[in-house]
């Protein structure tokens, strides 16, 4: 996610830099055409194009960011569940007999969202999962098809494992269990956003339009801008493609990208919490990058 207080142009123009280069051409192509061959430009009404096209795209573009908005509520879902689970392992398991079982649910907990960060970006699980888990239980959970899920199961079978030894009662369990209900249903709604893209009609048809709306409007401007109407295309054009390229960027809030959610920083808010939790010494929080990006 980028954090900078102040926009970079560059970025921007990095990400579209080839379909403007291709309208310029074309704005130039144009120009050049009305001025050697002798025809006159027919009157088109970019007016109406450009309003029908700005609608079209503000409407796809607030449906890519209610997406990726809803992706940081369920992130801060699971934050809040993760503390809430570590809470609860320390009340309500006793001293000192399952100070281990604590500490094995907390790095559970801890391996759980980075794990869960890992599928949500189709990446293989990373050191940050496999140095908190055993190895007995790293070889269960990656046996499974759904990794996350496996080290959610597992620590319900640890809190069932406390409340057969005494540790907690029925009660203590079932408030554990909710929480672990919460977590899960926080991964199945980010796993909906993922599996679940915008409808095809979306994705397809706005890009068609801005497109085709580039090539007609220095055909609608040349009689009216003339020699300025390269530039003056072109600038109308980065306009369209801009929102055109956010939309773009905002529809898949879990893609390794740097417009995405900053899911390693959350990952590490949530250790730090849960190691503080039981009193453990917890790793510096994560900052942007060099460029602005927090990860």
């Amino acid at each position: 996610m980028i954090v900078n207080n102040l926009p970079n142009p560059a970025r921007l123009v990095r990400e579209i830099w080839k379909p403007l280069c291709l309208l310029f051409v074309w704005d130039v192509v144009v120009t050049i055409t009305y001025y050697i061959l002798p025809f006159h430009a027919p009157e088109l009404p970019v007016t109406l194009f450009g309003t029908v096209l700005g609608l079209f795209l503000g409407f796809r573009s607030n449906s890519a960011y209610q997406r990726w908005w809803e992706g940081r509520g369920l992130w801060g879902l699971m934050i809040n569940a993760s503390r809430n689970i570590a809470r609860s392992a320390r009340n309500f398991m006793p001293d000192p007999e399952a100070s281990d079982y604590k500490r094995r649910i907390v790095l559970r907990q801890i391996a759980y969202v980075n794990a869960l960060r890992c599928q949500l970006r189709r990446l293989p699980p990373d050191e940050e999962v496999l140095r908190l888990l055993p190895q007995h239980e790293a070889d269960l959970a990656l046996s499974r098809t759904n990794v996350a899920n496996g080290i959610l199961d597992g620590t319900g079978r640890r809190i069932d494992e406390a409340r057969r030894n005494g540790w907690i009662d029925t009660i203590q369990q079932a408030q554990m269990e909710a929480v672990l209900v919460d977590i899960a249903n926080a991964q199945g709604g980010m796993e909906r956003l993922k599996n679940t893209p915008l409808p095809f009609q979306y994705r397809f048809l706005p890009m068609l339009f801005t497109h085709l709306f580039c090539v007609l409007l220095p055909i609608g401007l040349v009689e009216t801008l003339q020699f300025a109407t390269p530039l003056g295309s072109t600038l109308a054009g980065l306009m369209f493609l801009a929102v055109l390229t956010i939309g773009d960027d905002l529809v898949d809030p879990f893609a390794n990208d740097v417009h995405d959610l900053p899911l390693n920083a959350m990952c590490r808010t949530i250790e730090i919490d849960l190691l503080q939790t039981i009193g453990e010494e917890a790793p510096a929080p994560l900052g942007p990058d060099k460029h602005g990006v927090l990860w």
